[in-house]
Protein backbone atom coordinates (compact mmCIF):
# COMPACT_ATOMS: atom_id res chain seq x y z
CA UNK A 1 0.00 0.00 0.00
CA UNK A 2 1.23 3.93 -0.72
CA UNK A 3 3.10 5.79 1.93
CA UNK A 4 1.03 8.30 0.99
CA UNK A 5 -2.34 9.45 -1.00
CA UNK A 6 -0.34 11.51 -3.55
CA UNK A 7 1.19 7.86 -4.82
CA UNK A 8 -2.42 6.89 -5.26
CA UNK A 9 -3.28 7.21 -8.98
CA UNK A 10 -6.67 7.54 -8.94
CA UNK A 11 -5.42 10.68 -6.69
CA UNK A 12 -2.97 12.06 -9.35
CA UNK A 13 -5.63 10.85 -12.16
CA UNK A 14 -8.18 13.23 -10.31
CA UNK A 15 -5.72 15.57 -9.47
CA UNK A 16 -4.49 16.37 -13.54
CA UNK A 17 -8.88 16.26 -13.93
CA UNK A 18 -9.06 19.49 -11.55
CA UNK A 19 -5.98 21.53 -12.89
CA UNK A 20 -7.35 20.44 -16.38
CA UNK A 21 -11.14 21.86 -15.48
CA UNK A 22 -9.50 24.80 -14.17
CA UNK A 23 -8.33 26.08 -17.19
CA UNK A 24 -11.57 25.03 -18.76
CA UNK A 25 -13.51 26.75 -16.84
CA UNK A 26 -11.94 30.04 -17.47
CA UNK A 27 -13.23 30.21 -20.56
CA UNK A 28 -16.52 30.31 -20.01
CA UNK A 29 -19.07 33.16 -20.93
CA UNK A 30 -19.28 35.44 -18.03
CA UNK A 31 -23.23 34.69 -18.35
CA UNK A 32 -22.39 31.63 -16.71
CA UNK A 33 -22.15 33.75 -13.33
CA UNK A 34 -19.66 31.47 -12.00
CA UNK A 35 -22.65 29.47 -11.25
CA UNK A 36 -21.69 26.14 -13.26
CA UNK A 37 -18.09 27.26 -12.91
CA UNK A 38 -17.95 26.76 -9.29
CA UNK A 39 -20.04 23.74 -9.07
CA UNK A 40 -17.79 22.13 -11.13
CA UNK A 41 -14.66 23.34 -9.56
CA UNK A 42 -16.07 22.31 -6.00
CA UNK A 43 -17.24 19.04 -7.02
CA UNK A 44 -13.53 18.22 -8.52
CA UNK A 45 -11.95 19.49 -5.59
CA UNK A 46 -14.14 16.74 -3.77
CA UNK A 47 -13.03 14.10 -5.29
CA UNK A 48 -9.35 15.08 -4.55
CA UNK A 49 -10.02 16.18 -1.05
CA UNK A 50 -12.30 13.03 -0.36
CA UNK A 51 -9.52 10.50 -1.44
CA UNK A 52 -6.66 12.24 0.76
CA UNK A 53 -8.44 12.58 3.51
CA UNK A 54 -10.19 8.90 3.04
CA UNK A 55 -6.42 7.54 3.24
CA UNK A 56 -5.26 9.01 6.07
CA UNK A 57 -8.27 7.66 8.29
CA UNK A 58 -7.71 5.46 11.26
CA UNK A 59 -10.52 2.61 9.97
CA UNK A 60 -10.56 1.03 6.79
CA UNK A 61 -14.37 1.22 7.14
CA UNK A 62 -13.63 5.63 7.10
CA UNK A 63 -11.72 5.26 4.57
CA UNK A 64 -14.54 3.45 1.99
CA UNK A 65 -16.83 5.90 3.00
CA UNK A 66 -14.82 9.05 1.79
CA UNK A 67 -14.08 6.34 -1.34
CA UNK A 68 -18.00 6.96 -1.93
CA UNK A 69 -18.32 10.15 -1.28
CA UNK A 70 -15.36 10.88 -4.34
CA UNK A 71 -17.29 8.38 -6.44
CA UNK A 72 -20.34 10.31 -5.87
CA UNK A 73 -18.72 13.89 -6.66
CA UNK A 74 -17.18 12.39 -9.80
CA UNK A 75 -20.98 11.41 -11.23
CA UNK A 76 -22.26 15.15 -10.16
CA UNK A 77 -19.32 16.22 -11.94
CA UNK A 78 -19.90 14.21 -14.94
CA UNK A 79 -23.24 15.77 -15.35
CA UNK A 80 -21.88 19.65 -14.96
CA UNK A 81 -19.41 18.38 -18.23
CA UNK A 82 -22.33 16.90 -19.98
CA UNK A 83 -24.39 20.41 -19.19
CA UNK A 84 -21.47 22.13 -19.82
CA UNK A 85 -20.88 20.86 -23.49
CA UNK A 86 -25.04 21.34 -23.92
CA UNK A 87 -24.85 24.77 -23.31
CA UNK A 88 -22.11 25.34 -26.34
CA UNK A 89 -19.37 25.94 -23.32
CA UNK A 90 -17.08 23.16 -24.31
CA UNK A 91 -16.45 21.98 -27.71
CA UNK A 92 -16.42 18.45 -28.80
CA UNK A 93 -13.26 17.50 -28.26
CA UNK A 94 -12.64 19.52 -25.12
CA UNK A 95 -15.76 17.56 -23.75
CA UNK A 96 -14.67 14.02 -25.15
CA UNK A 97 -11.70 14.70 -23.39
CA UNK A 98 -12.83 15.44 -20.06
CA UNK A 99 -16.02 13.11 -20.17
CA UNK A 100 -13.18 10.20 -21.10
CA UNK A 101 -11.52 11.13 -17.98
CA UNK A 102 -13.94 11.70 -15.77
CA UNK A 103 -15.13 8.10 -16.84
CA UNK A 104 -11.33 6.67 -16.17
CA UNK A 105 -11.41 8.08 -12.20
CA UNK A 106 -14.81 6.69 -11.74
CA UNK A 107 -13.97 3.88 -13.21
CA UNK A 108 -10.57 4.03 -10.65
CA UNK A 109 -12.60 4.59 -7.89
CA UNK A 110 -15.20 1.70 -8.11
CA UNK A 111 -12.54 -0.57 -8.58
CA UNK A 112 -10.31 0.51 -5.42
CA UNK A 113 -13.98 0.28 -3.57
CA UNK A 114 -14.63 -2.97 -5.11
CA UNK A 115 -10.84 -4.33 -3.74
CA UNK A 116 -11.14 -2.86 -0.34
CA UNK A 117 -14.61 -4.08 -0.02
CA UNK A 118 -13.28 -7.53 -0.97
CA UNK A 119 -10.34 -7.44 1.46
CA UNK A 120 -12.86 -6.96 4.44
CA UNK A 121 -14.99 -9.58 3.49
CA UNK A 122 -12.01 -11.68 3.50
CA UNK A 123 -10.77 -10.88 6.40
Amino acid sequence: MPRNYKELKVWQKSYQLYMDLDKVTKTFPEKDGFGLTSQMIKAAQSITSNIAKGYRRKTTSEYLRSLYVAYRSTCELEMQIILSGDLGYLNQRILSILHGDICEVEKMLRAEIKSIENKQLDT
